[in-house]
């Protein structure tokens, strides 16, 4: 038998504050099941106290209201437990970044990094199958998964053999706001066109680079930029122009400076 309970009561017994019982009903995720006309207040079922706690944990885990809704008005168990599986597969992958971020601050506070390996190269202009557009910093990873995908597919739609990894132009700009062109690329000796609307074929300039291997976590990125820039500023031999990453088979990324000329 289901008993009424007051907002104060019923946030005693479920350990939700009457602030958020208030939200929850605006936004229709625990409504009271009676509402006293002339004072406003809420009442609520002690049938309701199981769905309550549910919440509670649901956003303690911090778990965005309409999927919290989701898993309270899923049809059946199957439907509620992808919900749930997807948000903890979610804090997982957090978790994870956070634990990778406090052993590279831990390196960082002990000074471990080792000096990295450059090489001076020079690459000629290559033909590439290309799609360049402005992009916003923290869009990045997802806008690049995308711009290869369907670069590969542009390759083969025109049956032409890519001649290198996948690799992108980075604009100063890009860096300077976090927002700026970028140069998805893959490069090509054939002269079919491709059918993609968005992919375009772009002649990538001729360079001299210095060029260094990022094989850490990609959080650690930073730290190559870092030490790869100090080190042709310290050797004063930069340039003007996009810094290039080549994207290689096993993971690794080549960072790739823009330099005037190889320091004798």
């Amino acid at each position: 038998m289901s008993a009424l309970l007051s907002i104060g009561e019923f946030s005693r017994v479920t350990h939700l504050s009457v602030k958020a019982l208030r939200h929850y009903h605006d936004v229709g995720l625990l409504e009271p099941v009676e509402i006293d006309r002339a004072s406003g207040y809420r009442f609520y079922a002690t049938s309701q106290v199981p769905a309550a706690h549910v919440i509670r944990r649901l956003r303690d885990l911090d778990m965005p209201l309409d999927e919290v809704r989701a898993v309270l008005t899923a049809s059946d168990v199957a439907s509620r437990d992808r919900v749930i599986a997807a948000h903890l597969q979610r804090m997982e992958q957090q978790l994870a970044h956070t634990q990778a971020t406090v052993a590279s601050l831990r390196g960082l506070l002990a000074g471990t990094g080792a000096a990295i390996p450059v090489e001076y190269r020079t690459v000629d202009r290559v033909r590439a199958f290309a799609i360049g557009e402005r992009v916003a910093w923290d869009d990045t990873e997802a806008w690049l998964d995308g711009a290869f995908d369907e670069l590969r597919r542009a390759l083969d739609s025109a049956g032409a053999a890519r001649a290198g990894p996948d690799a992108a132009l980075y604009s100063t700009g890009y860096f300077e706001a976090h927002v700026g062109e970028v140069v998805a690329y893959v490069a090509t000796r054939d002269t079919r066109q491709p059918t993609s609307g968005r992919v375009q074929v772009v002649e990538i300039p001729a360079a001299l680079l210095a060029v260094t291997v990022h094989t850490g976590p990609f959080d650690d990125l930073d730290e190559t930029y870092g030490a790869l820039g100090t080190f042709v500023t310290e050797r004063a031999i930069g340039a003007d122009g996009p810094v290039r990453e080549h994207y290689l088979a096993d993971d690794g990324t080549e960072v790739c400076w823009p330099i005037s000329h190889v320091p004798s």
